[in-house]
């Protein structure tokens, strides 16, 4: 069986990065911008950083921001509507995952009509065409969004929200400038940024991964270690750090999949409107240590990327608790909750058990799991 990698065709970082995006869209000799962005975006000033740039070269630009903060299949028709009627012949997303996974749903159905029930999104779907030509521009340092195959939606009637896996997705063109996360506020910052160590260390550890990815997510457990408590600070170097090391953790958990972390953490998001990035953060150690004995020898290089010294020296048991305890420190200092009590309620376990198996990230899981296992986690932790 072939390893399939798939990145964006171009991508920019470092600050300034934005003023890229007009000889993008002049080199396409693209006409119209379709801008996905969040109200609170516009409401402090971030999207007009790139509406600035557009206006200084006469772009034209038509803005949606119908988006909840776990985008809707009403905020993806909504959306799907506006662009039909705006004349736009390519998307901008500028946000964090709530506005690139809307962009990533809307562009998809555009070139796609017969998936126009948002459902049908559902897995892995069997789109023809590739979406509307995207350019992403990530405002958190969590998602990684702009670099991956995937994206959720929230079924609000069904209380769930699923995954749609689809390579016509991605974005063409992903610019990463860490002068868009600067105004990111701490809570926002440290939760987006543990959601991308999440990302890094389920894919390391996924049944699908393989060598490439590995030094990917190596590599971003390291960076993301290093920088998230200077980024939660608000340091530029902590801003420019999290900014790289959230895209080289989506670079290889896009391709390979996640696990039960993130088959755990949609169910909050859903039943309970948890920020995904806490779910992640709430959730990881502890699952942690429910897989620890089906990943062989990797916490030991996680312990290792994360600082941990002496670890060539330590027992099996010894660099996995390690690996462990670096994490659940790193979630502890930079301000996250250490269990659910305060977000789960006992009588929704059952239900919250059966979604988190029922989705698409639990197969990758490098320990195979039941319903009854799920509903244990999640009460070991309220």
């Amino acid at each position: 069986m072939a390893n399939r990698i798939v990145l964006n065709g171009i991508s920019y970082h470092g600050k300034g990065a934005i003023r890229e995006i007009p000889g993008e869209v002049k080199g396409r000799e693209l006409k119209k911008a379709f801008i996905c962005s969040d109200p609170d975006l516009l409401k402090f000033g971030v999207t007009q950083k790139v509406t600035d740039a557009l206006d200084e070269e006469g772009l034209a630009y038509e803005i949606y921001s119908d988006i909840k903060a776990n985008p809707t299949i009403q905020n993806v028709q909504n959306g799907v509507e506006a662009f039909k009627n705006s004349g736009a012949d390519y998307i901008i997303a500028i946000g964090g995952g709530s506005s690139m996974d809307t962009a990533k749903a809307v562009g998809v159905i555009i070139n796609n009509p017969e998936f126009a029930d948002v459902r049908s999104l559902e897995g892995v779907a069997p789109t023809k065409k590739k979406a509307v030509f995207t350019i992403a521009v990530p405002t958190t340092a969590g998602t990684a969004a702009e670099v991956t195959i995937n994206y959720v939606i929230t079924d609000t009637e069904r209380s769930r929200k699923f995954v749609c896996v689809d390579v016509h997705d991605i974005p063409e063109v992903a610019v990463i400038d860490p002068d868009m996360m600067s105004t990111m506020p701490k809570g926002l910052t440290a939760a987006t940024g543990m959601d991308a160590l999440t990302h890094a260390i389920e894919g390391f550890t996924t049944k699908a991964a393989w060598e490439m990815t590995d030094m990917f997510h190596l590599k971003a457990i390291e960076i993301i270690s290093q920088n998230l408590r200077g980024a939660v600070a608000n340091t530029p170097e902590g801003r420019e750090g999290m900014a790289l090391g959230q895209y080289v953790a989506g670079m290889g958990f896009s391709n390979v999949g996640l696990g039960i972390v993130h088959a755990m953490a949609h169910p909050l998001g859903a039943v309970y409107d948890t920020p995904h990035g806490v779910a992640n953060a709430i959730l990881l150690p502890a699952i942690m240590e429910f897989n620890a004995e089906a990943t062989g020898d990797k916490y030991k290089y996680i312990a290792a990327a994360m600082g941990v010294q002496g670890v060539e020296s330590m027992s099996q048991e010894e660099y996995r608790k390690a690996a462990v305890d670096a994490v659940r420190k790193l979630s502890a200092d930079v301000g996250i909750p250490a269990d659910l009590k305060e977000i789960v309620r006992e009588e929704d376990v059952p239900f919250l058990a059966e979604s988190a198996y029922a989705d698409a990230c639990r197969p990758g899981n490098p320990k195979d799991v039941t319903v009854e296992d799920l509903a244990a986690l999640y009460r070991s932790m309220i």
